[in-house]
């Protein structure tokens, strides 16, 4: 099953707090992973000033620079894996290094249902054929 590690600190001690980990430390835990099969993306974000916010209301864009939220934490990298279950992946999101001096939030990945769909399509296309019959 996949699941997304999503990592979180202060960007403001991220790297000045005394057990916050190197990019060295980091990279090496993110080879680890991939060398155990688990890994199926990862990347640190830039900082949170980078941001863009791009929202959609009544068939408008609206696009804001910045975070979307001020909050005390900001979403710093994620980790996408395969595990087995929960608790192999909360083994990997335990050993992130910036789990440290931050939080990791794992959250299963939900698989698109887009048989549903089709099946749905498929069943109005029959009735709508029937009907014009």
């Amino acid at each position: 099953m996949k699941y997304l590690c999503l990592i979180y600190s202060n960007e403001q001690t991220l790297h000045s707090h005394p057990d916050s980990p190197r990019d060295d430390e980091c990279l090496a835990y993110a080879q680890s992973v991939q060398a155990s099969g688990r890994m199926l993306a990862a990347e640190p974000l830039e900082s949170v000033e980078t941001a863009t916010t791009v929202r959609m209301r009544n068939g408008k864009v609206s696009i804001t620079d910045g975070p979307f939220a001020e909050t005390k934490e900001q979403l710093a990298g994620f980790y996408l894996i395969e595990a087995r279950d929960l608790n192999d992946a909360l083994q990997v999101a335990a050993h992130i290094p910036a789990a440290r001096v931050g939080s990791v939030e794992v959250r299963p990945v939900r698989e698109l249902n887009l048989q549903q769909g089709r099946s749905q399509d498929h069943q109005q296309k029959t009735v709508a054929s029937g009907a014009a019959s």
